[in-house]
């Protein structure tokens, strides 16, 4: 049971995030003109108290590489993981894709 339970919660996450992602989105112009499209990856650490550090980004182009960072830095704080009663550092990475 409690297996599903954080099953559950995951994709709560998961889908959370990717409504953030889509609520923020904004296709660089500069980019859009030279018609840059491609998948940025985005990895990031929710820390103990709940922020967004260590953000790191591979994409096809700088522009879509700092778009991706803004919408990541703007997320709100997050509850953060525990491990029993104690607060842990979590890793969490997404795929954002720019498609003209």
């Amino acid at each position: 049971m409690k297996n599903f339970i954080t099953l559950k919660k995951k994709k709560c996450f998961q889908e959370k995030i990717k409504q953030h992602i889509a609520d923020n989105f904004q296709y660089p112009k500069v980019a859009l003109r030279k018609k840059i499209q491609g998948i940025v990856y985005i990895q990031f650490i929710i820390d103990i108290d709940g922020s967004i550090k260590e953000i790191r980004t591979r994409g096809p182009h700088p522009l879509l590489e700092k778009e991706a960072t803004r919408i990541v830095s703007l997320l709100p704080g997050i509850v953060p993981g525990r491990n029993g009663d104690e607060f842990v550092r979590v890793p969490f990475s997404i795929p954002i894709t720019f498609r003209l």
